[in-house]
């Protein structure tokens, strides 16, 4: 039976959905470009009005690049997990368990307080093995760095 633990990725590492970002960004340019355009090309319109359609695509250009910034950054001390709109830093020791099941949207990192945290720089969409290694990999740290941690004397 083939061993499928994978090696312990270097340290930092940033885990985030490339493809997915990369069709966000892609995304982004091209709408604010097409209806910046529109708006300039319109006859009979108006500063405002022109400007309105600028000020409209730039909105909507800046949601698609914010849904492009999620990612799980790993260092020595830690997981900062950054989704659409939070940035949260937890230690080794508050993450329990990494998830990433069969029709989960993205990741979930199970904490020590009980609750559960999704980690949406994790996430199946477009490259869906990916995911699965990249969870697969944090899952790997987590239980080498709780092990670490476990093995540590305490003072």
């Amino acid at each position: 039976m083939p061993d499928t633990t994978p090696d312990l990725p270097a340290l930092p590492v940033t885990f985030r959905p490339g493809r997915t970002r990369a069709v966000l960004t892609v995304l982004a340019v091209l709408t604010f470009a097409a209806i910046t355009a529109v708006g300039m090309l319109l006859d009979g319109l108006g500063i405002g009005e022109r400007l309105s359609f600028a000020l409209t695509a730039l909105l909507l250009a800046g949601v698609l690049f914010l849904l492009a910034r999620p990612r799980v950054t790993a260092d020595e001390t830690g997981v900062t997990v950054v989704n659409l709109t939070t940035k949260r830093r937890l230690a080794w020791a508050e993450i329990i368990r990494v998830n990433l099941r069969q029709g989960d949207p993205w990741a979930f990192l199970d904490l020590s307080d009980g609750t559960s945290l999704p980690a949406l720089g994790i996430q199946p969409g477009i490259a869906k093995q990916r995911a699965i290694q990249d969870a697969r990999a944090l899952r790997a740290l987590v239980e080498a760095r709780s092990a670490a941690a476990d093995e540590t004397p305490r003072g």
